[in-house]
């Protein structure tokens, strides 16, 4: 049974080495919607291409985005890739925790406000 268990782990480690590069980014407070109209920008394209899109873009979630990015190449490179053949496979971009607060309004009434999360995925591979 253990030999079995090691052969296993081994062949999850050999996967993760030689597999692609993720990145992960948990619980950006930010809406999942305003991350995927970014994340729609660079979906497929090259590292380099995607960096410069994003250093140019004007909205709020283009600089998370850059960083997570820029953690990703750099696991490219301890992985021993070659950084200038890198594509971005895909981003994916998920909802979070939603924190709950209340606002008080007139007449003793109060209203919800969600403070919304996401969570972002990068998958990097080599361009052949």
């Amino acid at each position: 049974m253990a030999t079995k268990q090691r052969e296993k782990a081994k062949a999850r480690q050999e996967a993760r080495k030689n597999g692609p590069v993720l990145a992960s980014l948990r619980g950006l407070r930010m809406s999942a919607r305003k991350v995927r109209v970014i994340a729609d920008l660079v979906r497929g394209e090259k590292v380099g291409n995607a960096l410069v899109c994003l250093a140019f873009q004007r909205r709020a979630a283009a600089g998370p985005l850059r960083r997570l990015l820029d953690s990703a190449v750099a696991n490219a490179s301890e992985k021993g890739l070659d950084v200038d053949k890198l594509v971005v496979q895909e981003i994916l971009v998920h909802k979070g925790a939603i924190g709950r607060r209340f606002m008080p309004r007139a007449q003793g009434r109060a209203t919800p406000i969600r403070k919304q999360t996401a969570h972002i995925d990068v998958r990097l591979v080599e361009a052949v």
